[in-house]
């Protein structure tokens, strides 16, 4: 497994901890301690914050799993990837987006840009 790949899985090992003990482990596996994430919905720092994004994701798509789509594609310190967000019931994905990461020294991220390239409609 390439650094970007190992990087990649870390993460969304993380999305999909449910249990907060292991979300925290999940988190500060996946990134660094002053890691970023930012995505049309969030713009947060640091490990707790990022668990508190991850939590608010689990609490608004119960029963949903992050899977990823496609390659692993990086270079230098930059990794990309996409994913979707797909229900355990039936299989739907009704959320699918694309992120560009940036890898620290150490491999974990220091950075993460998420893109909602496909979200629910809005009643």
């Amino acid at each position: 497994m390439s650094r970007y790949e190992d990087a990649v899985a870390r993460y969304f090992t993380a999305w999909n901890a449910v249990a907060a003990d292991a979300r925290a482990r999940a988190v500060a596996a996946a990134w660094t301690e002053a890691g970023t994430y930012t995505d049309p919905l969030a713009d947060v720092r640091g490990h707790e914050a990022l668990a508190t994004v991850i939590a608010g994701a689990q609490e608004r798509f119960p029963g949903f799993v992050f899977r990823p789509t496609g390659d692993v594609d990086g270079h230098h310190d930059t990794v990309r990837f996409s994913w979707e967000l797909v229900s355990e019931a039936d299989g739907s994905a009704p959320v699918a987006g694309s992120d560009v990461a940036t890898l620290a020294g150490d491999g974990r991220l220091s950075g993460v840009l998420g893109f909602l390239d496909r979200v629910p409609a809005t009643a």
